[in-house]
Order: C-alpha cells, then sequence, then structure tokens
C-alpha cells in the first residue's frame, strides 16, 4: 500500500484484562505516535473507567474524546458498522478485532497494515517469530514483539520521558517524595525509600513484618491497588499516625491515590528500589534505571515461570554469582513464595552494585531503539 502523499491513520485496539497493564502500553504508544510522529490515532479502549485511573481527564462516559492529541473511542459491544479502516490496524495482545472492522479492511483499496502488537517476553523463540506474518482472511498480519534485545520490537520509551529521567536530580527526588508523602517523610527522613505496586505476593504479610523488625529504616510508597487490600493493615501491628500514614519499628507506610503515568515515572525515579507488576510499570522501571523486584502476572498454567526465568537470565547475564544469587532469590520468593525476610537482608547487601548495574541495563536497553520507532520503521518498511 502506498501513502499518497498523507500521513498514515493508525487506529490501536486494547482490551483492558489487568486494570492498568493493557490500557497503559496501548496509551503511552497511541501517545508516543501522535507526539513524535504526527500520526493520526484512534485508541480504542472497552474499559474507560479503568484507562480514567491513570489520566483522570477521560471521561468513562464518553463515546469519543480528545487527549494530547490522540482520539480516543469506546470500544462497545456494538460495534458499528460505519466505522472507516485505518492504514494501520493495531490490535494489542491478540485482542480480536471486530468481525465488521476486519470486513471494512478486506474491502479498502490497498490493504492495511494490520499487526498483533504482543505481551512482552525474554523467551528465546520470540526472536524467531517477530515481524512474521500470517494470512487472516485475505489479509496479512503480522506479529510484533517487545523484547530485550537487537532481534525484537524493543520497549516502549517516549524522547519525553527520556529527557526527563536524565535531567532529575536528587534534589527533584527529594522535593517529589516531599510533596507526595509529607507527612510519611517527617517520620523516617533518611530511610530506604521504596515503592510497591503488585498484585497479592503470598509473601507480602512475612515480608512486612520482616521490616518491621528489621535493621534498615524503610519507607513504603503505596498507591492504592489490589496489593493494598492484600497487607491487611488492621492486622498488623502498624499505627495509623496520620491519614494514609503508618508506623511501626523500623518501617513507615504511606498510602495515596493512583498517580498518572508520568506522576508514576517520576515516583520510580525518587525511590531508591521499586517493587512493580505485569508489563508496563515493569519496563518503567528499567528505564528508572533503579534496583526493582518484579511481581509477574501469574497464569493458571504456570507459563509466567518460564517468563521470569527468561528474564533473568538476560538481566542477571553481567552480574557477580553472589549479586546474581540475590536478585534471583528474592525474585523467586515474591513470585513463587520461600523466606522473603532473608532474601531480602541477601540483596540490601548488594544494593551498591545493584544501582550500578540498573543504569547499565536501562543504557543497554535504549541501545536497540525503542517500541514506537521500531514499530513505524516496520510498517515503513511494508508500504508498497
Amino acid at each position: 500500500m502506498a501513502w499518497s502523499g498523507l500521513m498514515p491513520q493508525w487506529a490501536i485496539f486494547c482490551r483492558v484484562v489487568d486494570n492498568f497493564g493493557d490500557i497503559g502500553v496501548c496509551w503511552r504508544l497511541a501517545r508516543q505516535l501522535t507526539q513524535e510522529f504526527t500520526f493520526e490515532v484512534t485508541l480504542w479502549v472497552d474499559d474507560l473507567v479503568s484507562f480514567a485511573k491513570i489520566r483522570a481527564e477521560i471521561d468513562p462516559t464518553a463515546s469519543t474524546q480528545s487527549l494530547e492529541g490522540v482520539t480516543v473511542r469506546h470500544w462497545a459491544a456494538h460495534f458499528s458498522d460505519d466505522e472507516v479502516a485505518a492504514d494501520v490496524v493495531i490490535e494489542a495482545f491478540a485482542c480480536d478485532l471486530p468481525s465488521s472492522y476486519i470486513e471494512k479492511m478486506k474491502q479498502r483499496l490497498s490493504s492495511p497494515i494490520w499487526l498483533n502488537l504482543e505481551y512482552l517476553s525474554a523467551e528465546e523463540w520470540v526472536e524467531g517469530c517477530h515481524g512474521l506474518p500470517s494470512p487472516v482472511q485475505g489479509l496479512n498480519k503480522y506479529f510484533f514483539f517487545p523484547g530485550f534485545t537487537a532481534h525484537t520490537g524493543g520497549v516502549l520509551s517516549e524522547a519525553q520521558q527520556r529527557d526527563a529521567r536524565q535531567g532529575w536530580s536528587t534534589a527533584n527526588a527529594q522535593q517529589f517524595l516531599t510533596q507526595l508523602c509529607p507527612i510519611g517523610r517527617q517520620f523516617c527522613p533518611n530511610a530506604l525509600t521504596v515503592s510497591l505496586f503488585a498484585y497479592e505476593p503470598i509473601e507480602l504479610k512475612p515480608w512486612l513484618a520482616g521490616l518491621i523488625d528489621g535493621d534498615q529504616s524503610v519507607h513504603l510508597l503505596v498507591p492504592q491497588g489490589r496489593v493494598l487490600a492484600e497487607m491487611d493493615l488492621a492486622n498488623l501491628s502498624l499505627r495509623q499516625c496520620a491519614e494514609g500514614v503508618y508506623q511501626d519499628g523500623a518501617l513507615t507506610i504511606s498510602i495515596f491515590p493512583m498517580l498518572s503515568q508520568d506522576r508514576y515515572d517520576q515516583l520510580l525515579w525518587s525511590c531508591d528500589l521499586n517493587f512493580v507488576r505485569g508489563e508496563d510499570s515493569f519496563i518503567r522501571a528499567q528505564l528508572a534505571g533503579k534496583p526493582f523486584i518484579w511481581h509477574i502476572y501469574p497464569q493458571d498454567d504456570d507459563a509466567h515461570r518460564d517468563k521470569l526465568d527468561a528474564f533473568l537470565l538476560h538481566y542477571l547475564a553481567d552480574l557477580p554469582e553472589e549479586t546474581t544469587s540475590a536478585v534471583n532469590q528474592m525474585m523467586q520468593v515474591w513470585n513463587h513464595g520461600g523466606d522473603a525476610g532473608s532474601a531480602w537482608q541477601i540483596l540490601l547487601r548488594h544494593r551498591a552494585e545493584l544501582d550500578i548495574h540498573a543504569d547499565v541495563w536501562r543504557k543497554k536497553l535504549l541501545s536497540h531503539g525503542d517500541l514506537a520507532t521500531n514499530l513505524v520503521r516496520f510498517v515503513n518498511s511494508k508500504v508498497k
């Protein structure tokens, strides 16, 4: 197909499966394609309520709205037969396009570029499948895999955020944390700052108990979400010092509302260590250049175990054996159970080395190019 001298129109379809990860990735991609490439982008989302949690400007009741140049459409159960197929169509995470939309794609004079943007994985087979076409109803659908090597699509990283991260100073971090958690900061001004965003880790409560009794003062920053209910603060020994602030022993917890994506990035940049989950916050933690612990999305067939192990092979490849063991142990315990208290104490002994490694890893990721730019290059290579 040819663009006929006009900027191509892009459509991204997103079904929200896990609260924020799916829409988080799709929104970042849509915004970057609009801002950095000036494409006309429509983002179809079935769950605008979840979208509004990370972007308060979103009206969950609106069928059509605009945000930062992106047209946001509600993907309702009944999809209109009148929609015109875009030049580039992305179904995020195999969400299955509406049948009527596929018919519109088939009716175009020039076939659109159709892509399935897959979930992020470090498994070996991804490199072999990245970019491959699959014939579907007379059209070619290409599989585009985000990843951690030069033979994949890379990871989402916007120029604006890279520049902002580069200019983020220790003073910026201190100011941000003080504004976000002013009372909590008063209780532990010199504590290790740790952000916590997770599902329901089975070792959460023993880990919290260990933080209370530990030698290291910890300020735990927790945005409201699934992990907060699992913490069950009422049955821990912590006392409430102020609204959203709990303290006992060496542990202070500050709880605050969900942050916008850009503010969440700043939280990751400002903390000493970050607990993250899923895909979107997982990638942002790596781009923050700070040590992190990943809570991978659990799958019924335990496929997530292979995905975690595959990532750790890449992430830990250049670290000494003792440091590798410390990170691997904490990651495995956090995801599958074990002695979280012991694993945490061992991890803390390697903090200085992990700080350096996190920045090196960040630069390595960026050397492969960012996902949006790689995606645009791939699309352009298919234009005839």
